[in-house]
């Protein structure tokens, strides 16, 4: 059986669709299936940059152009074919067709979104209706699907995303103007991530005389999101960074504070629990069923955030007690157990 796993998103996002990609690629390489051949299909022309019109061209290029001719013709022969985000590809018979459904914030938070975005997502999420199979990355997207899609759960399979060990870099360096000691924020830099919380958060601590180490930022910011806090002074803004730093970055932070309002999923969660750093976070979305009873969960609000922060400082014993639990619990969201339940999927699909 031929299976063909949709890359584009590798060429338009650095954010955690782009990492599932890879590491599925990686885990399905390394199960070496003898019953499957697993290739790729894929827009090549890399698309991270948000200056226009250059973008806007190669958007057009790629959906209106790849997606529709000459995509299907790559299809030819293939019995699976794998969206590995919301159907880009027109669905095609023979052809059995696979999407792996991330979230649906598109329908929760539109406001989050671009119109384009929108326009584009609403029209791909209909077509999930008419897929063979749909791999949902938490229990929690799989419950949303049924409720907000009114898709059968018989054709739903939670599958959790493998995480992959970041590789540190050989001198494990960090940044020029990373501070001894900090606390750090991992995230696409848009309002939905929360950050303006962890602003108020250190405006109270500032306010009462007791204030917090700073905070590194580390993501890429959405061109034509307006700014959504002024940062606290001392704050770190890093930009994109490598896995290498990240993981550097991650072993050395007192915590990941993550007060996202919704996620699919989380990579940042395990990837601290798994690099040995406590996870601060909300109990909302897939966050409680990722971060099992190895986060530190508090209520969206600055004032009880700031206080579970504080709780952390004061109480060595809990950071310890989060970094043990946070090993066991990351251990789960492997890439081995990934691929080998998305490929249990492809065979069921074609059964």
């Amino acid at each position: 059986m031929k299976v063909l796993i949709e890359t584009t998103p590798l060429q338009t996002t650095r954010a955690g669709v782009a990492r599932y990609v890879r590491n599925l690629l990686l885990g399905l390489r390394a199960a070496g299936p003898a019953d499957i051949q697993v290739a790729e299909i894929g827009w090549r022309m890399e698309n991270h940059g948000y200056a226009q019109p250059f973008r806007a061209m190669k958007t057009l290029a790629r959906e209106w152009g790849w997606a529709k001719w000459v995509a299907p013709w790559e299809l030819r022969g293939a019995g699976v074919l794998h969206h590995t985000h919301l159907p880009l590809i027109p669905f095609r018979r023979p052809t059995r067709h696979v999407v792996t459904l991330h979230d649906l914030a598109l329908l929760r938070y539109p406001e989050r979104f671009r119109p384009w975005q929108r326009h584009t997502g609403i029209r791909r999420l209909t077509r999930l209706a008419r897929a063979d199979r749909i791999i949902c990355v938490s229990r929690f997207t799989a419950d949303e699907a049924i409720r907000l899609l009114g898709l059968p759960a018989g054709r739903l399979e939670v599958v959790h995303n493998g995480v992959e060990a970041l590789a540190a870099g050989a001198d494990g360096a960090l940044p020029a103007g990373v501070p001894a000691e900090f606390f750090l924020f991992l995230g696409s830099l848009e309002p939905g991530k929360n950050l303006s919380l962890l602003a108020q958060a250190w405006q109270l601590a500032a306010e009462a005389g007791r204030r917090l180490p700073p905070l590194v930022v580390v993501g890429d910011r959405w061109a034509g999101v307006p700014r959504e806090t002024t940062p606290p002074a001392g704050w770190v803004y890093l930009g994109f960074q490598t896995d290498a730093v990240v993981e550097a970055l991650l072993q050395r932070a007192q915590a990941l504070l993550f007060p996202s309002l919704y996620e699919g999923f989380g990579y940042p969660v395990v990837e601290a629990m798994r690099a040995g750093c406590p996870v601060v976070c909300g109990r909302v979305a897939s966050l409680p069923e990722i971060g099992g009873d190895a986060a530190l969960y508090a209520d969206l609000d600055p004032a009880a955030f700031l206080a579970a922060i504080r709780h952390l400082e004061d109480d060595p014993g809990l950071a310890a007690d989060l970094v043990r639990r946070g090993l066991v619990q990351s251990a789960v969201f492997t890439l081995a157990r990934c691929a080998e339940e998305t490929l249990a999927v492809y065979r069921e699909t074609m059964a």
